[in-house]
C-alpha cells in the first residue's frame, strides 16, 4: 500500500510540473496578448479600425473558441488563491444532516478546483480528463460521497471549497433556506448543467 501511494505522488508531481510548464505558457500567450490589444489601441486612437466592430467581431470568435475548448477537455485549473485548508477558518456550520434529503446533497454535484496541496496529499481524487476538477461519479455527485449514508468519506482532509462554501443564499439550490424550500432544478438528473443551459437560453433572448 505504500509504495501504491508513493507511486500516486510521483504521478502527481509530475503532473503538476507538466501542467505548471502549460500556465507558464498561458502567461507568455497572455503577454503576447497585451501587446496585440495595445496595438488594437493605437489604430482606433488613429481612426484606422473600428473599435466598436471589433469588439462585437472579438465576442462571436470567443463563444466559438470557448466552446472548442470546453468540448476538447483542454487546459488545466488549480485554485486561486490557494489556502491552506488546516488552518482555513473561513467556514460555516449549516445542518447539512438536516436538509441532505431536500437539496441532494448538491454542493457535492458543483464542479471546482483542487488546490496543490490536495493533489500532492493524493487523498482527494481528481478528474484525470480534467485536470484537476474534482472527481464525480457516473451520476455526477462528488465520488467522496458515501451513497449510502450521504457522509463525506474524506471528512479531514477535505478541500478548501467544501469547507467554506455556504449554500444558505445560493438561488442556485434553495430559494428560501430558513423556510427550507429549495429550487425545483436541484431534482434534475442533469443539475448543475443545465443552469448554463437556461443562462444560454435568457442570452439569446436578450438578443
Amino acid at each position: 500500500m505504500t509504495r501504491s501511494r508513493d507511486w500516486y505522488r510521483e504521478v502527481a508531481d509530475g503532473l503538476l510540473y507538466t501542467h505548471g510548464r502549460l500556465n507558464a505558457n498561458t502567461q507568455k500567450t497572455l503577454e503576447a496578448s497585451s501587446f496585440l490589444y495595445a496595438l488594437i489601441e493605437l489604430l482606433g486612437e488613429k481612426g484606422l479600425l473600428d473599435i466598436g466592430e471589433l469588439d462585437r467581431r472579438k465576442e462571436a470568435v470567443s463563444e466559438r473558441l470557448m466552446a472548442r475548448l470546453r468540448q476538447n477537455g483542454t487546459g488545466t485549473v488549480l485554485q486561486d488563491p490557494e489556502y491552506d485548508k488546516y488552518t482555513f477558518e473561513a467556514g460555516v456550520v449549516i445542518d447539512c444532516e438536516h436538509r441532505v434529503d431536500l437539496c441532494r446533497a448538491a454542493c457535492c454535484r458543483l464542479p471546482f478546483a483542487l488546490s496543490k496541496q490536495d493533489i500532492r496529499e493524493g487523498v482527494v481524487r481528481w478528474e484525470l480528463g480534467q485536470p484537476y476538477l474534482i472527481a464525480h461519479d457516473g451520476e455526477g455527485t462528488c465520488c467522496h460521497l458515501d451513497p449510502e449514508t450521504r457522509a463525506c468519506e474524506v471528512w479531514e482532509k477535505r478541500p478548501v471549497p467544501c469547507r467554506g462554501f455556504d449554500c444558505r443564499n445560493d438561488a442556485r439550490i434553495w430559494r428560501d433556506f430558513e423556510k427550507r424550500e429549495i429550487n425545483p432544478d436541484v431534482t434534475r438528473p442533469d443539475w448543475p448543467a443545465c443552469l448554463a443551459e437556461k443562462n444560454d437560453s435568457v442570452s439569446r433572448n436578450d438578443k
